[in-house]
C-alpha cells in the first residue's frame, strides 16, 4: 500500500513539471441538488488528463537502461498520450498498446506526442506484454502500479489544500489508479472524508471485483466513457480501493452525456465522457447526499472527441 510519505515524496518528485490544477465552484450545478459543489480540473493537466502526475513520478524512478530501451504501455488514450509526452521529455519513446476502436483523436495525440500506437482487437495487456519481450521494452502499468498510484495520489492533497471543509470526493473508476492515489490521500490525511466511485454500467469490472474478492477480467467492455472501459482491475488497485473507498455506484452512457452536456454548459468545462462521471452519479440519483454537503468532483480529464461532441449538440 502507498503512504502519504509517499504520495509526499511524489509531489516533491514531479514539482514544476505539472500542473497545480484548479478547483472550482459551480452554484449553478450544485444549488439545484442541494450541495456546494466543486469541481478539481484534472482536464487542465499536461495532456489533458491526471495521467502525467503518475506516469512522471514512475519515470522519475527508474534507471538510465531502463529508460534507454524505450517503454511499453497499454491504454484507452490518455495514459499513452502521457507516457509518450513523458518518455519524449526524457530522450526516449513510447509504444502503446490501444484497442481497435479506440476514439481517434487519441491515437492522433499518442502519435503527436512522439509514440507508436499500436491497435488490436485482442486482449491489451497480452499483446502488450509480447511486444515488450519481443523488444526487450520497459513496461509502465497504466494503473496496477504503487508508484503510479501515489503520483496520482497528489492530486488529493490539492483536493484537501483547496477544499479543506470538503465532506464528499467523488472520482471515475477505470482501472482503479486515479481513485486509489486520491482516496488514499484523503483518507490518511482526513479520515471522515468520504471517498466514492462511479464506474459505467457497461465497464464495472471494479465492482466486479469488490464482489469476488479478486481482481476480476472483462471482454471489451464497452462505455462512452472510453477512458473508465479498462479490461481488468489490478492487485494493488483492488486493495486501495478496499481500504480506502467508502462505495462504488454504477452509471449509464445516457446519465454520463447528460452530465457532459450540463458541466460543458453551465461549468464551461470541456470535459471528456469519463470526466463527468462524478457529477452523472450525483444528478441521476445514484449518489444521494443530504442537503448542505460539500462535494468534490474530479473531471479526471478533457480530451473529448469530435464525435462525442456531436452527440452533445
Amino acid at each position: 500500500m502507498i503512504t502519504l510519505a509517499s504520495i509526499r515524496a511524489a509531489r516533491k518528485r514531479i514539482a514544476g513539471a505539472v500542473h497545480r490544477t484548479p478547483t472550482f465552484c459551480s452554484a449553478s450545478l450544485g444549488a439545484p441538488l442541494g450541495l456546494t459543489l466543486e469541481f478539481k480540473a484534472e482536464l487542465f493537466q499536461k495532456t489533458g488528463s491526471f495521467k502525467v502526475r503518475g506516469v512522471l513520478n514512475k519515470l522519475r524512478q527508474l534507471p538510465r537502461e531502463d529508460i534507454d530501451r524505450g517503454f511499453i504501455t497499454l491504454s484507452a488514450g490518455n495514459h499513452g498520450a502521457a507516457l509518450a509526452w513523458a518518455a519524449a521529455g526524457v530522450g526516449s519513446r513510447a509504444t502503446v498498446v490501444m484497442p481497435a476502436h479506440a476514439v481517434t483523436s487519441k491515437v492522433e495525440a499518442v502519435k503527436a506526442y512522439g509514440g507508436e500506437p499500436v491497435l488490436t482487437t485482442g486482449p491489451l495487456l497480452e499483446e502488450a506484454r509480447r511486444i515488450q519481450t519481443a523488444r526487450n521494452l520497459t513496461m509502465v502499468h497504466p494503473f496496477d502500479d504503487l508508484d503510479i498510484i501515489a503520483g496520482h495520489g497528489t492530486a488529493g492533497l490539492e483536493i484537501l489544500e483547496d477544499s479543506p471543509d470538503v465532506d464528499v470526493v467523488i472520482v471515475p473508476i477505470g482501472g482503479g489508479g486515479l481513485i486509489s492515489g486520491i482516496a488514499a490521500a484523503i483518507k490518511l490525511k482526513k479520515p471522515n472524508v468520504q471517498v466514492i466511485g462511479v464506474e459505467p454500467v457497461t465497464a464495472d469490472v471494479m465492482t466486479r471485483s469488490l464482489a469476488s474478492g479478486k481482481p476480476e477480467r472483462m471482454d471489451q467492455p464497452r462505455s462512452v466513457a472510453d477512458g473508465l472501459a479498462a479490461p481488468f482491475a489490478g492487485e494493488h488497485t483492488l486493495a486501495h480501493v478496499q481500504k480506502f473507498v467508502d462505495r462504488v455506484v454504477l452509471v449509464d452512457d445516457e446519465a454520463i452525456l447528460k452530465a457532459l452536456r450540463a458541466i460543458f454548459e453551465r461549468a464551461k468545462l470541456a470535459a471528456e465522457p469519463a470526466g463527468a462521471a462524478a457529477l452523472a452519479a450525483l444528478m441521476s440519483g445514484a449518489i444521494v447526499l443530504p442537503k448542505g454537503t460539500r462535494v468534490v468532483c474530479v473531471v479526471s480529464g478533457g480530451n473529448l472527441s469530435p464525435a462525442t461532441l456531436k452527440q452533445l449538440f
